[in-house]
């Protein structure tokens, strides 16, 4: 037993980690899908997709993680999210299902490959959309009643849970496309560069219309952002998105190859950022406290004895892997 923790926070944090994980990693790869009909069929598509084919079933492991983090550590924030998510939760789980067969079997089914393709695009979309909107569902506040959902089945279907799945969408666009730039070159490449000059200016938009839109759904978040001593911490978030967006538009425009991808991850860490900015101590927003939530104290203790070991090896397995698969992709698959 490791003394002076916290442990529903340090939960909280692991839970938080494993999420920002599964968007980074899991995010490009469907990012590629939501391009996927930018490409011309044949070669580009073949190469678009060989980018992301040794990597993009791990990163779904950070996906698994986090879930079960949550219904594990805090089994009263999981029973009331999904409640109020069960329809996002299956859409979302369906469109993982439609992208991983689409991937394997647009290689061994090449007489049906243009279906395989309709359906990896179309579950890459549907399961980006679901997140976002469940992340818009979540800020916007859920009906709790006596420790339960109160809500009805479609509360979650707002103007701002809509915003924020189209921003997501864009940003895994955002992802794809830059990741692209880094592991192609030639045509691919430059046709990836400008496709992702279109996503950063719509990601970038889309930001600046949800951080405008949150302080306004609750006094609490406009309380967390702008009032003092909070509002000093909270302005550099939005400084160092400007800094950040000058820097992923002169890489794209000045050939650089891996300064994009790093600009887009360093764009979804900071708006990850706000988020817990906007959320703390909630965890389930203005109804649940991440205290009040948690599993007993025991299970908490017991539970990040193993976090601690089990964290580092899956870093350690993901890092190696993309080491083993580093370089430039051809139209073959092969990494140089």
């Amino acid at each position: 037993m490791i003394t002076g923790i916290d442990y529903p926070v340090a939960w909280a944090a692991i839970i938080a980690f494993a999420v920002l994980a599964y968007v980074v990693l899991d995010g490009f790869d469907l990012g590629i899908g939501i391009l996927f009909p930018c490409f011309n069929p044949g070669p580009e598509r073949d190469q678009a997709m060989n980018c992301v084919a040794p990597v993009w079933d791990g990163n779904e492991t950070w996906l698994v993680m986090g879930g079960g983090g949550l219904l594990a550590a805090f089994p009263l924030a999981y029973a009331i999210i999904l409640s109020a998510m069960y329809p996002l939760v299956i859409a979302m789980l369906l469109g993982l299902v439609f992208r991983g067969v689409a991937f394997e079997f647009r290689w061994r089914d090449a007489g049906h490959r243009p279906v395989w393709d309709a359906a990896f695009t179309m579950g890459s979309v549907i399961a980006a959309l679901a997140q976002g909107t469940m992340l818009g569902a979540i800020l916007q506040g859920i009906n709790v009643e006596r420790g339960a959902y109160a809500g009805g089945p479609l509360d979650w279907l707002t103007p701002f849970s809509l915003l924020t799945g189209v921003a997501l969408t864009a940003g895994y666009a955002l992802l794809g496309a830059t990741w692209l730039v880094g592991k192609t070159g030639d045509r691919l490449q430059q046709h990836a560069r400008r496709l992702a000059i279109r996503a950063a200016a719509a990601t970038l938009a889309a930001l600046v219309a949800v951080s405008a839109a949150t302080p306004f759904l609750h006094f609490d978040y406009w309380r967390n952002w702008f009032v003092m001593p909070n509002v000093l911490l909270a302005a550099q978030v939005p400084l160092l998105v400007a800094v950040v967006a000058v820097l992923l538009f002169r890489g794209l425009r000045q050939g650089a190859h891996w300064l994009p991808f790093l600009a887009a991850l360093a764009l979804f860490l900071l708006g990850f950022a706000g988020l817990g900015i906007s959320l703390f101590p909630y965890i389930v927003p203005r109804a649940v406290t991440i205290q009040a939530a948690a599993a007993p104290l025991e299970s908490l203790r017991f539970m990040f004895s193993g976090a601690i070991f089990i964290v580092p090896v899956i870093l350690a397995y993901t890092g190696w892997s993309y080491w083993v698969f580093r370089g430039k992709v051809d139209a073959h698959g092969y990494h140089h």
